[in-house]
């Protein structure tokens, strides 16, 4: 275990139809040239990004992703009331939640991680976010997951963890507001366990609860609670999920196992709390569970390590531990340098696997099913290690082989992805829907391809929707906007298809991450222009809800 360097699955699903800095250490992490005429376009372009406008539109995205009675206040008004039956035939409530990406069913491990991700986002930035007038829209985006878990959270030992049915689904092409396929729900308890999806859940619900603290104290304390129960039950009936629901092996399969979930559930619920046992176990099942052996490249809503490693390395920085713990935490921070080097290209050692690719354009390359996702959670886990960094006054990290390399270079890196997916790339396209001048306008998204139900009320079959509105060329009339689809290949090319759903699908926890970041670069890009960038060049993160 401790000489992996990466995680050798595919950790992705299938899909079954057809279906601010010192602008040199900018440049030079973006992967690109930096010399001449190429080099001052990168800068400024870079320089012309309206963060602002591209925080504003990412959280429009979670309101087009709603399952639900829709509130008065939806700002996405092509979309209408769906999945308003979920859980009935079970006889529970399970209305609410989120649609994963283009399809309609709610699957429970990559919306908890979504939760987590976008209340992360708002424990480090949350100020900034606030600044921007948009702290009310993301606490909302996160309260339409929560309370859907709380809804979901049945028992103690129970949690449904799937509603809808993926083979049904992908089989046809319908606005969630007419679908017709399978709403059969999942559950884990004692006898069929899911220590993946209940730990994940956990994690999303204790970190929540910290960004609820102050305005809604009464929420936080039922978010919080729910969170300790489902730890509980997690640690206790250890098994994976997809051992217990067959259904979703084919497209959320926890390949990482469950592990990884534990102790991120543990550190976000020590995050919470303050509870030394919650830190214990992150010490005490470090070997055992992988946090200190597995030197990971990727951080997804299935590989949870470097997160893990990079939140224990926090507590090491803060001092925010017993002296018997340095040792093991020590090991962990190991474990988040290799991550942070290996996105730098700067692992002297491990061989071909110690650093993760990039592309001509500079973009992080993980592997060619929705690259996008590695992108943005790269990027933010790079600029909040850089932060903790700062924090403890530190400035630069220990790569693998000897190498010592400016924190400010791991900022660069962060800032440097977020460009590109914003259009500082050799295409020119943003990758985010509805951003800039050129974006993808054939998002594979069953709802954003079809006319809105508000202006077509007849019902749209199954394969009637195929033939109708999934082969067309012309671009989808209604735009899906704040989506980060797939992205491009390793060699920086995109095809806008909507047939092409490796690339031109978007999911939830693409965009997640980003809301933190685009907050964070819009108050550097003004502090940039007002004070100019060598005033500005502080990585501090700043402004947090809870640090």
């Amino acid at each position: 275990m401790s000489g992996a360097t990466s995680c050798s699955c595919p950790c992705r699903r299938r899909r079954l139809h057809v279906a601010a800095v010192v602008v040199v250490a900018f440049a030079l992490a973006a992967g690109v040239l930096v010399g001449g005429a190429e080099g001052r376009q990168q800068q400024q372009a870079a320089a012309q990004h309206n963060y602002e406008d591209a925080l504003e539109k990412s959280l429009l995205y979670f309101e087009a992703q709603r399952s639900g009675r829709l509130p008065h206040s939806q700002r996405v008004a092509w979309r209408h009331h769906s999945g308003l039956t979920d859980g009935l035939e079970q006889g529970v409530d399970l209305v609410g939640g989120y649609y994963d990406a283009g399809d309609h069913v709610k699957f429970g491990l990559p919306m908890a991680f979504t939760v987590t991700m976008l209340s992360w986002s708002l424990i480090e930035y949350g100020e900034d976010v606030a600044a921007a007038g948009e702290l009310g829209h993301a606490l909302e985006a996160v309260k339409w997951g929560t309370d859907y878990f709380i809804k979901a959270h049945t028992k103690p030992d129970e949690l449904w963890a799937e509603v809808g049915d993926g083979d049904t689904d992908h089989y046809c092409w319908q606005r969630p507001e007419d679908m017709t396929t399978s709403r059969q729900a999942y559950k884990v308890d004692r006898d069929h366990p899911g220590s993946d999806v209940a730990g994940e859940t956990a994690a999303a619900m204790a970190a929540a609860s910290i960004i609820f603290r102050a305005s809604n104290p009464h929420y936080a304390h039922l978010l919080l609670h729910h969170a300790q129960q489902l730890f509980e039950f997690a640690d206790k009936y250890r098994g994976k999920y997809d051992s217990s629901i067959a259904e979703v092996k084919s497209y959320y399969a926890s390949v990482s196992g469950y592990k990884d979930e534990l102790l991120w559930a543990a550190l976000w619920l020590h995050r919470a709390t303050g509870r030394a046992e919650y830190l214990d176990y992150v010490v005490d099942n470090a070997h055992e569970f992988g946090g200190t052996g597995w030197a990971i490249n990727e951080f997804s809503w299935d590989v949870k390590y470097a997160g893990v490693q990079i939140l224990a390395t926090r507590l090491l920085l803060r001092g925010e531990h017993e002296a018997r713990h340095r040792s093991t935490l020590e090991q962990y921070r190991a474990k988040a340098e290799h991550y942070v080097c290996a996105c730098l290209g700067r692992n002297a050692e491990g061989g071909a696997d110690a650093n993760v690719e990039r592309s001509p354009g500079g973009m992080l390359y993980i592997r060619q099913w929705n690259n996008m996702q590695y992108v943005t959670s790269a990027a933010f886990l790079l600029s909040a290690y850089s932060d903790y960094l700062s924090d403890a006054g530190l400035a630069a990290v220990s790569c693998a082989g000897g190498e010592v390399v400016a924190a400010a270079e791991v900022f660069a890196l962060a800032r440097a992805q977020v460009d590109y997916v914003l259009g500082t790339n050799p295409r020119g396209v943003s990758y985010l829907v509805g951003y800039g001048p050129k974006y993808p306008n054939r998002v594979h998204h069953r709802a954003a391809s079809i006319v809105p139900y508000k202006h077509s009320k007849e019902f749209i079959g199954c394969t009637q929707g195929f033939d109708h509105w999934f082969g067309r060329r012309s671009s989808n009339p209604n735009v899906l906007v704040g989506a980060i689809v797939g992205g491009p290949d390793r060699r920086d090319r995109f095809r806008d298809n909507r047939e092409n759903y490796m690339q031109t699908e978007a999911c939830t926890y693409n965009t997640a991450p980003m809301v933190g970041m685009f907050a964070k670069l819009h108050r550097m890009a003004r502090l940039e222009r007002e004070q100019g960038v060598d005033d500005a060049g502080d990585v501090d993160g700043g402004r947090r809800v809870n640090r």
